[in-house]
């Protein structure tokens, strides 16, 4: 299995060919005589909401996809990690801030468009800024963490990742709801 469309078996190395399969064109191996796969990368990540909903904890990414965007941390999960685990590592990664796994509400789950080729399934969690602990600081993959005013979110005025604002609604209720 991969996450980019492949030009050779990750097993032997021999090139792959288009075949059909249940419907779908795949690559397929014929040394090997099996389809080489692909699948989206699982990411999470924390929406820490400040106050009574009045700001968010984003950062601006410092690296591809969406360096200079302003997104909600997070990142790829580890293949032995609990997505609420991973995402609460990938949030002390980017921002310094901690927060129990244990703690976090699962607010949103979708598959992103794909950048460069490759599909992301996005697991966003929020957790309310009292839970957490820890002052934002730059961290991994970040040019700045900062907690944003939502209405300042809704209107755009930073450059924002596309998956941003459709999360947003859902980040804010998961935590009402609560």
């Amino acid at each position: 299995m991969v996450q980019r469309v492949p030009n050779y078996c990750p097993q032997c190395g021999t090139a792959v060919e288009p075949r059909t399969f249940e419907g779908r064109e795949r690559r397929y191996c014929p040394s090997c005589e099996r389809f080489v796969f692909r699948n989206a990368a699982p990411c999470g990540g924390v929406a820490v909401v400040d106050g009574d909903a009045e700001a968010l904890l984003l950062v601006e990414r410092a690296v591809p996809p969406g360096d200079g965007e302003w997104a909600f941390p997070g990142g790829h999960l580890e293949a032995d990690e609990p997505p609420s685990v991973g995402a609460a590592r990938e949030l002390e990664e980017e921002t310094g801030v901690t927060v129990d796994p244990d703690d976090l509400l699962l607010a949103d789950v979708r598959q992103l468009d794909p950048f460069d080729g490759k599909y992301v399934v996005s697991i966003r969690y929020a957790v309310a800024r009292s839970t957490t602990s820890g002052v934002p600081e730059v961290g991994s993959d970040a040019e700045t963490a900062e907690f944003v005013p939502v209405e300042e979110i809704r209107r755009g005025s930073r450059p924002l990742r596309p998956h941003v604002r459709p999360q947003l609604d859902a980040i804010l209720d998961a935590l009402r709801d609560s």
